[in-house]
């Protein structure tokens, strides 16, 4: 398992795609997993960094993100295939995205409400979505499997 642990802010996203990219290609992840887990770690971190500290009281309070990259056993079973989990941990408001309903894809994106289709889009990509708060924190991890190389 690897961890960085960066403020949550999101001229960051490079680092932390950068960090998550080199795990990613320590473990053979092919090109098409790796684009798929990038737009989701995209989504989860620029989430984190625009609301998960924000209030009324501060809006300008930032605080940290970690972010931890490990193989993990594959959600299918096949010996041919192999998983990454990426977990995001914050401090920020507790906030679970997996509880939010799917947008209405079926209305028109005038007519729809901002926001959702980017968690929306991660949990459609990635093979599991998990959301925890623990001990003051929220705990989001995504798993992506891929067959090996």
């Amino acid at each position: 398992m690897k961890e960085l642990t960066v403020k949550a802010e999101t001229a960051l996203l490079d680092e932390v795609t950068d960090f998550v990219n080199a795990e990613l290609d320590e473990l053979g992840c092919p090109m098409k997993a790796v684009m798929q887990i990038d737009l989701a770690v995209e989504e989860i971190f620029v989430n984190i960094a625009s609301y998960a500290y924000r209030s009324a009281d501060d809006p300008d309070k930032n605080g940290g993100a970690v972010i931890r990259v490990e193989s993990a056993e594959p959600g299918t079973g096949d010996p041919n295939s192999r998983s990454v989990r990426i977990t995001f941990e914050d401090r920020g408001i507790p906030f679970d995205p997996t509880a939010r309903a799917d947008p209405d894809r079926t209305t028109s994106a005038e007519d729809r409400p901002i926001g959702g289709l980017g968690i929306f889009l991660t949990k459609k990509i990635m093979d599991e979505v998990r959301y925890e708060y623990r001990c003051g924190k929220n705990i989001l991890s995504v798993r992506k499997d891929f067959p090996v190389l």
